[in-house]
């Protein structure tokens, strides 16, 4: 009996599996799993605001290896002009390196690699795209149970050099994600997890042929209450960045607001 239960368990942690809404996580498809995810992304600083919706597809090798695209479309506006258009498309994958199951719990780690593309639309308007290509490494840890979860992540990226010279600062992402279940349920259930996160960011200075650009990079880190529903194989995130702390360099808008809603399907 005590095999049975372990075994139900598992199947039911699996099903449900978590990732954050703003970090990430260790989750991976299951073999020959299929996700649909289309997205929107909103954020403010000043008279500045983006707004980025998207289409996540993501495919499972193996039960640890998971393959996938972002395909974005970005209106931006700055309180003068605006422009809309497709943004850059990034690849990426993550490989579920350790998982350690338990009764009615599972941690897991994975590693991330993310490559952005210079495949925007901004030959009508340049800040659709940074004319590119970036990569973003990151390392996460999870650990989900009946009622608590706990994840931790890092990440860096790193900048290429446009055409012109400028090669952005490369950024640090840290996050740290505490998630309770008020109230357990069975698979065929509706389950709710509430999420608090803690996103840190420390952007280096921009460099433009060799010299530093004065009003860029610097430190922003965001409480961000979140909610993560599923149902089976559907699954509806969203979440709010408020500011908490914020040292940018130079004249820099500091960030107003950020929120993300995510919707998936697990095919």
């Amino acid at each position: 009996m005590r095999v049975l239960a372990l075994c139900a368990c598992l199947l039911s942690a699996a099903a449900a599996a978590h990732d954050p809404i703003f970090g990430i996580g260790p989750h991976v498809l299951f073999k020959g799993g299929f996700e649909v995810a289309p997205a929107t992304h909103f954020a403010k600083a000043g008279s500045d605001e983006e707004t980025e919706t998207g289409l996540e597809l993501a495919y499972g090798l193996t039960g640890h290896w998971v393959f996938g695209v972002e395909i974005p479309y970005i209106n931006i506006d700055d309180g003068l002009t605006s422009a809309s258009g497709r943004g850059d498309i990034k690849l990426f994958t993550k490989y579920r390196f350790w998982r350690n199951d338990s009764l009615g719990a599972q941690e897991s780690a994975a590693v991330l690699l993310k490559v952005k593309l210079d495949t925007a639309d901004d030959d009508t308007n340049p800040a659709l795209g940074t004319g590119t290509r970036d990569t973003i490494l990151g390392l996460t840890y999870g650990y989900e149970g009946r009622k608590w979860y706990r994840w931790v992540s890092i990440r860096y990226r790193l900048n290429g050099r446009n055409d012109v010279g400028l090669q952005r600062g490369g950024k640090v992402l840290f996050d740290l994600v505490g998630g309770i279940r008020f109230r357990p349920t069975g698979y065929l259930e509706a389950d709710t997890v509430w999420l608090l996160e803690l996103n840190g960011e420390y952007g280096d200075r921009a460099d433009l042929n060799g010299m530093n650009l004065v009003n860029t990079g610097g430190t922003e880190w965001f409480v961000s209450p979140g909610i993560f529903w599923t149902k089976r194989n559907f699954a509806i995130k969203a979440g709010i960045q408020i500011p908490l702390a914020s040292h940018l360099n130079g004249a820099q808008n500091e960030s107003d607001v950020r929120a993300s809603l995510t919707l998936e399907w697990h095919l």
